[in-house]
């Protein structure tokens, strides 16, 4: 493993859903941050937050990764154990834990701040990924913040996408696009390629085109008609983008609109689910909830219908409790928000 002392997984028994990332302490703030004031500190991540909203959901799920030898470092493990998620990680001795302060800008807008450059969660590597694989997993989620963070990180993400799809292990891929890590053409040359490893692509409507294949190289010519791309509205532009990562070989194409909802492309068709009404008091974490939540529906051999349910309704629970995670629903508290909803296949 990387440099610094090793930690014993938790348990050598195969898990549900693993993952592996950075996951810092965030600091958070009622208010501004220049007025100072308390903060609460929480752990923060979005592989982490997908591990713990599975494990939550009745699932096991484990976490790889790096943090630094201190008591920022510890709290995650414990935080992170003490929901239930299984730990492969190394205490990295000379690179300390990423920190970012988050304030409540206004009561619509939070602002992140991050301290991470050259942190131990930086330092993920392939042996982290490969102890962790070797123990067995049925899905191997990832995300595109990962390989934003190093060259060996990147190195890791190819490694697990390469290797889990070829052990037919699902692969789940959160474009989850980070403007302060890369530029759009930085991360469109690392995660495109990666959809060809990939079993369901999650994106935000603004993020496919960050890993579709381009229309000349995808064949898909021939469903995109004789508009150009002057003619293409927003939806035109999702649907071929989802066209091109299914001709490629993905499975399922997730889309995340936020308040909007969320829609499913399969080579079935397409399949759209509202949001669920709730007051939104901390949008923070909404998007890696919808994922645990989606990902549990597969797990428990859900149909697409059932898992965008699950989804919607795990998103609900994130934006309506503040927190990246705490707020996030067990099992027997799905109820507590589900309502009769419709979906429309086209």
């Amino acid at each position: 493993m990387t440099a610094g002392a090793g930690s014993a997984p938790d348990s050598p028994a195969p898990v549900d859903l693993l993952t592996f990332g950075e996951s810092m302490v965030s600091l958070r703030s009622a208010g501004p941050l220049a007025n100072g004031g308390a903060l609460n500190m929480q752990v923060a991540g979005a592989e982490s937050n997908v591990a713990i909203g599975v494990a939550r959901l009745g699932h096991t799920s484990a976490w790889a990764g790096s943090v630094g030898a201190d008591p920022q470092g510890e709290f995650i493990v414990k935080q992170l154990r003490g929901e239930g998620v299984r730990l492969h990680h190394t205490l990295h001795p000379d690179r300390s834990t990423g920190v970012m302060f988050l304030e409540q800008r206004t009561a619509d807008l939070s602002r992140a701040f991050y301290y991470r450059a050259g942190s131990a969660g930086a330092t993920v590597a392939r042996d982290h990924v490969a102890a962790a694989l070797d123990c067995g997993a049925r899905i191997m989620h990832l995300t595109g913040i990962t390989p934003a963070l190093s060259a060996e990180a990147r190195d890791a993400v190819e490694y697990a996408a390469e290797r889990a799809a070829s052990e037919c292990i699902v692969v789940s891929l959160d474009v989850n696009y980070r403007s302060k890590l890369w530029s759009r053409d930085q991360a469109r040359a690392v995660l495109g390629p990666l959809a060809r490893h990939a079993t369901i692509v999650i994106a935000s409507d603004d993020e496919l085109d960050l890993i579709a294949p381009s229309q000349a190289g995808s064949g898909a010519a021939g469903h995109l008609g004789d508009a150009g791309a002057g003619d293409e509205t927003p939806a035109d532009g999702e649907a071929c983008n989802a066209q091109r990562l299914l001709e490629a070989g993905v499975r399922e194409v997730v889309v995340k609109r936020g308040a909007a909802g969320a829609a499913v492309y399969t080579a079935d068709g397409h399949l759209e689910a509202p949001a669920l009404a709730v007051t939104c008091v901390d949008t923070v974490g909404a998007g890696d909830a919808f994922t645990a939540g989606y990902l549990s529906g597969l797990l428990d051999g859900e149909g697409v219908p059932e898992r965008l349910r699950r989804g919607t309704l795990a998103g609900a629970f994130a934006v309506s409790t503040r927190g990246d995670w705490e707020g996030l629903p067990r099992r027997d508290e799905l109820a507590l928000l589900d309502a009769a909803r419709g979906s429309t296949v086209r």
